[in-house]
């Protein structure tokens, strides 16, 4: 099992420096370089939650409500300081703030992306979980507009596995476990210009409702 609310307190002082290695410095990496608050999340093992909730309806995947954010524009010093208050959190990253997630099977995403490539569109961050899913990182009000963008588009009525992502959610974010089940990992990672200002959905919206649709 990986911890408990009372676990996590009780290893605070003598784990803060054993964790100001990989941990905290991608924490650093999240909100000192690509400007992206991290917040400590539950972690599952065997299907159980390390919240300590015995009906918790999300099983490492949601934020530790007692554990506190890490900035962003927080520096490696103070992010692994922080980090070591929760040592074995995952890390999750707010939806809606510095971007808002397209979502579709990941065999879609690959296939979108290649498509992307050939076409010289822009793509930003791109995350794949081990649920097989591919999370496409856009600019902040995809949520919003997705319905009125597939509509204009045509693609409203296509029964698409393709949904969008918006404030209020939280994504699990590399190399972090997904509710017991591995890693999330980076099909394309950030950098410095599209961390910063990841593309509008609409640029790549028709390209993955396309690969949707023929998948």
């Amino acid at each position: 099992m990986g911890f408990t609310i009372g676990g996590i307190r009780d290893m605070r002082s003598g784990a803060r420096r054993r964790h100001r290695g990989a941990a905290g410095t991608a924490v650093a990496e999240y909100t000192g370089l690509w400007g992206w608050a991290v917040t400590p999340g539950a972690r599952a093992e065997a299907g159980s939650c390390s919240c300590g909730e015995t009906a918790c309806p999300a099983p490492g995947a949601h934020p530790l409500g007692f554990a506190r954010e890490v900035p962003a524009g927080t520096g490696l010093d103070r992010a692994s300081d922080a980090w070591a208050e929760t040592p074995g959190a995952a890390m999750l990253l707010a939806v809606g703030r510095a971007f808002d997630v397209l979502e579709v099977a990941e065999q879609a995403g690959r296939h979108a992306l290649v498509r992307m490539e050939r076409m010289g569109l822009p793509s930003g961050p791109v995350a794949v979980t081990p649920t097989g899913r591919a999370q496409f990182f856009v600019a902040p009000g995809a949520a919003a507009e997705l319905p009125e963008l597939l509509y204009r588009m045509g693609w409203d009525d296509a029964g698409l596995d393709l949904r969008a992502l918006g404030p209020g959610t939280y994504i699990t974010a590399p190399p972090s476990d997904l509710g017991g089940l591995g890693p999330v990992r980076w099909l394309r990672p950030p950098l410095l210009d599209t961390a910063a200002t990841p593309p509008q959905a609409r640029l790549l919206l028709g390209t993955l409702a396309y690969v949707c649709h023929r998948s």
